[in-house]
């Protein structure tokens, strides 16, 4: 066995076989290659620029209020996550990328809907590919469209004006209400959604829809 060679990205182990009859010692090799990777998080303050008592989370939390009396500033340091207007992932809800949000003003004006955030969600990386239908009616109804790629417009593309259910096969989404990726959003994981009413979106249209390409 070689020695591991690795920094702080790249960890490889090269494995060569002990002689068999018939084979030399080059033979064949067994190269093992992992990408570290950091792990996601996301810093809420209660105050703005960053100030007051904080709380870091690096997953799912269900009930921010817990740990802090209200959310004044962000700042994400690796990863993807979705944060939402009430408990339990309930509510209106916003996207945020690696990046530092220094008040409530300033994510409002990047298009969030609401003032107070009671929960987030951590988007888990993905490397693959993306694949999601469309349906324009409940339960996988009506006319259906495979999804790719980003679509900023589902009226002009496919003259669809509804969409009521879908069905996310691979990737992680982000659909709008409005066209050119405007209006309230909704984070969708892969698994099937058959009615969007029952989901509590009754007066929501989806007619836009974009891939989560970002990386921790």
């Amino acid at each position: 066995m070689c020695p591991l060679l690795e920094d702080d990205h790249l960890r490889v182990a090269i494995e060569i076989p002990l002689s068999r009859k018939g084979w030399s010692p080059l033979t064949s090799a067994l190269i093992y290659i992992s990408s570290w990777q950091k792990p996601c998080e996301i810093i809420f303050y209660e105050d703005r620029n960053f100030q007051g008592r904080s709380y870091e989370c690096m997953s799912d939390c269900t009930d921010i209020s817990s740990y802090l009396s209200r959310v004044g500033s962000i700042r994400v340091d690796s990863g993807c996550f979705m944060v939402y207007e009430r408990n339990s992932f309930m509510g209106n809800q916003f996207f945020l990328r690696r990046g530092e949000y220094h008040d409530m003003q300033r994510m409002m004006s990047m298009g969030m809907m609401f003032d107070s955030i009671r929960s987030c969600r951590m988007i888990p990386p993905y490397r693959g590919s993306f694949r999601m239908r469309i349906y324009e009616r409940d339960n996988f109804g009506g006319q259906m469209y495979e999804l790719m790629d980003d679509c900023d417009n589902i009226m002009e593309r496919y003259r669809m004006s509804d969409c009521q259910s879908c069905h996310v096969m691979d990737g992680h989404w982000l659909m709008y209400e409005q066209p050119h990726y405007r209006g309230r959003m909704v984070y969708f994981r892969p698994g099937e959604y058959r009615s969007f009413r029952d989901m509590g979106y009754s007066n929501m249209r989806f007619m836009s829809m974009r891939r989560i390409t970002d990386m921790c």
